[in-house]
């Protein structure tokens, strides 16, 4: 029999690991990458821009980090030789259509509402690939496709405004953190140099423009942080001397914590053990409360640590007191707010009235990861299955139960996503070739259900997110026992219960 052919779109790190557990069981994979190179969201980053988990996280789970890169948190460029060897190593790039826009994916085949096997012999998906080199337009008809495309490139998240009030009436320049990262290190400098620069946003992008401002213009033209609400910063990956990987990714971190889809046993234990849950959030708080002056800026926030972990919205700090420092100076300021508009000059803070004059304002105000994903469907149906519901809906967060022959790969996030993504390529790929089948539609939606439940107790506001967060270990068992792998993954009791989980344990 021929070998399927699978499309996969994006050549960042799911694309990659698509591609080459595609290649390990014989299937043809093709990737067609916007780029003119590998690497996704690390290709255009900000100069001072680091991994946010230890790279003993963040990593292949058969091929290690080489010996030369000495820090836990690597460079943006570290990363990306990283990720260049692994394509390299495996024979990646071969397959990898370059400077390829996919335009549209378009599905031919049965109903969507009986799909269970990978290749039913009458469906295929027709995908529409613009050449940008040549202009030209190519339709390639495959057997799957698996989207790589990511959250967080490509469509910025611009809030919206009153009219009249938005960055049409500012003098000054209004750009999204994409376009400052777009630019080369040098040109990024000269252009906050000299200027009064308000950030609007305080997740990690956030962070690392403010941080390059204050260090470009010190005090003279200091650089305000506009942001809506305070979020845990982790100055260390490690507390007291604790690591955080054994408080929060061994099995018995996952015990202290209500699970979808638990039986009653599990659910008993967690109910019994949620005080201690309760208490190594706590001991967590009072470590960075004592670690970093965030009381003293009134930035401690009102949601528990476990709570913003699971919802995916911690932001590491590394060098936290530099930050701190530059605080206390004046070279940074922090504006907390929950709405604000622009005037000529600036920005307004219409709640107190206050007026912050700028030069430029720069959103780090993330992307429109789901818009992105629902847009590659020629299907206003499909589309609809994507965007329509507050949280996409994935089944083992990887399969639309209606949408036949497609995967989705990277788009939920963990702390680790290089293991999550490696975990679900292999899942995928056991998928195709045979090593298990999917449940009914109505098995997977009520699955689906279940993970929706669990979101919207556990993590409140944030239910939308598509998150695993500090259920990686849970979320694995069940990829394992589909594939017919043992989830058990160390040798004795002991160690499967409170040695932390890592990627080299699931090679």
């Amino acid at each position: 029999m021929d070998k399927k052919q699978v499309a996969i779109v994006g050549a960042g790190i799911s694309g990659l690991l698509a591609c080459k557990y595609c290649l390990s069981k014989g299937f043809n994979p093709v990737v067609f990458e916007l780029e003119s190179d590998i690497g996704g969201v690390w290709k255009k980053t900000i100069k001072t821009t680091r991994l946010q988990s230890p790279k003993l996280v963040f990593q292949f789970s058969d091929f290690p980090w080489p010996p030369s890169v000495t820090d836990d948190f690597p460079t943006q460029q570290q990363i990306l030789d990283y990720i260049r060897s692994y394509a390299t190593h495996f024979d990646l790039i071969r397959h990898i259509k370059f400077n390829s826009r996919v335009k549209g994916i378009r599905y031919d085949g049965p109903s969507s509402d009986t799909w269970r096997e990978p290749f039913p012999p009458e469906g295929k998906w027709n995908v529409t690939v613009d050449d940008t080199q040549t202009a030209t337009t190519q339709v390639y008809t495959v057997d799957f496709v698996i989207l790589c495309l990511g959250r967080f490139k490509d469509v910025p998240n611009i809030p919206d405004f009153p009219a009249g009030k938005g960055p049409e009436v500012f003098r000054g320049q209004a750009i999204h953190s994409m376009d400052y990262a777009a630019m080369d290190n040098n040109t990024s400098e000269e252009f906050v140099r000299g200027k009064r620069v308000i950030v609007v946003g305080f997740g990690k992008t956030g962070l690392d423009i403010a941080r390059e401002c204050s260090s470009i213009n010190g005090r003279n033209h200091p650089c305000t942080i506009l942001y809506r609400r305070d979020h845990w910063k982790v100055p260390d990956w490690s507390v007291w001397g604790i690591p955080l990987p054994l408080l929060y990714l061994n099995r018995f971190s996952q015990l202290l914590v209500h699970k979808p889809g638990e039986g009653f046993l599990l659910s008993l234990v967690a109910t019994l053990l949620s005080p201690l849950g309760w208490g190594v959030s706590k001991l967590v708080e009072t470590y960075i409360k004592k670690k970093i002056p965030i009381a003293k800026f009134d930035m401690v926030p009102k949601e528990s640590f476990s709570k913003e972990a699971r919802s995916c919205v911690l932001c590491y700090m590394p060098d936290a007191d530099e930050f701190f420092d530059a605080v206390e100076k004046g070279s940074i300021k922090l504006k907390k707010t929950p709405t604000f508009t622009f005037y000529d000059k600036g920005v307004l803070i219409e709640d107190d009235d206050t007026r912050i004059e700028a030069d430029i304002v720069i959103f780090a105000t993330g992307f429109k990861g789901v818009e992105k994903l629902g847009d590659i469907f020629e299907s206003s149906t499909y589309r609809m299955l994507i965007t329509g519901s507050p949280r996409v809906p994935l089944y083992r967060e990887c399969i639309h139960p209606r949408i036949p022959q497609l995967a989705i790969i990277g788009f939920s996030e963990s702390i680790s996503n290089i293991h999550t993504s490696e975990m679900r390529s292999k899942w995928v790929v056991a998928l195709l070739e045979g090593a298990f089948k999917l449940p009914s539609v109505k098995e997977m939606q009520k699955d689906i259900a279940r993970w929706d439940e669990y979101m919207k107790q556990s993590t409140g506001e944030h239910c939308y997110r598509s998150s695993v967060c500090t259920l990686e270990i849970w979320y694995n068992d069940q990829l394992c026992k589909d594939m017919g792998m043992n989830p058990l993954r160390k040798n004795g009791l002991l160690a499967n219960l409170f040695e932390p989980f890592l990627p080299a344990d699931y090679a």
